[in-house]
């Protein structure tokens, strides 16, 4: 049986300091997913960086609210977003597919079964699900949190077997990553409270940050599915997870 994993790449991974998109990134992550569906796995990929990618696309001489800012700069790039991964899988013959979704679609009904249904006929036709929130309709309180919470509910919606949330650091640290006495806490038990380790600092580049990742980590686990938070900007970080888990750094939230 194939295992399901759910990957959630963060725009701080995606993007390089300047906010542009790291096209080379990119490229290395799907040489990754490519190689985890040789080994078996099934992928469905959660990818922020759609925001980030449009406001490089346009330079406005007006102002625009934030709500306006939003939806223009996500509607232009998330279709560069996606063109690009297109063109990227394609080298692997690898089909994809997208899904824009929002927060309402994961209420009990008639559009959560459409999503469901929708996601499991790709995955059982070889195409490879793409998802991000819709952000062009998504605004204020209709807003997921951000994309963990959107992968936690892909995760559980799919009966995913592994949700890895790929940022730009290893994991979660006994104190600031940046003091050279923090350590990584290498695994969660269930039930483990982590709270007086999280840092509150949100990403420069997208919405989320640690506080977002064990939140939703700790749900997820407790719904059985495994959870990893690891580097994004690691080169190989999804084979060396697979391969060398115990030299690799990340934070691993276990089932049981």
């Amino acid at each position: 049986m194939k295992r399901r994993i759910v990957i959630k790449v963060g725009s701080n991974a995606l993007t390089r300091p300047d906010g542009r998109l790291d096209v080379t990134r990119m490229s290395a992550l799907v040489d990754q997913i490519a190689w985890l569906r040789t080994k078996g796995c099934e992928v469905i990929l959660v990818s922020s960086g759609a925001v980030a990618c449009g406001r490089r696309e346009l330079d406005i001489e007006h102002e625009l609210d934030s709500v306006e800012q939003r939806q223009l700069f996500s509607a232009m790039g998330q279709a560069k977003l996606i063109g690009l991964y297109y063109d990227l899988f394609r080298e692997y013959h690898i089909h994809v597919g997208q899904v824009l979704t929002m927060k309402e679609n994961f209420q009990p009904g008639e559009q959560y079964q459409n999503q469901q249904a929708c996601m499991r006929v790709m995955l059982e036709n070889g195409v490879l699900p793409i998802v991000n929130e819709n952000d062009t309709v998504s605004v204020t309180e209709l807003m997921f949190t951000d994309n963990d919470e959107l992968s936690g509910l892909i995760a559980q919606m799919m009966q995913a077997d592994t949700l890895i949330l790929l940022s730009n650091i290893d994991g979660i640290y006994t104190g600031n990553p940046a003091n050279p006495q923090s350590q990584l806490i290498k695994e969660v038990a269930p039930g483990t409270d982590l709270s007086q380790y999280i840092q509150t600092e949100k990403s420069s580049a997208g919405r989320g940050g640690m506080q977002s990742k064990y939140a939703t980590a700790s749900k997820i686990q407790a719904s059985g599915i495994r959870v990893i938070i690891a580097n994004g900007k690691r080169e190989n970080i999804l084979v060396d997870l697979m391969e060398q888990p115990n030299t690799t750094p990340h934070t691993i939230f276990k089932t049981c």
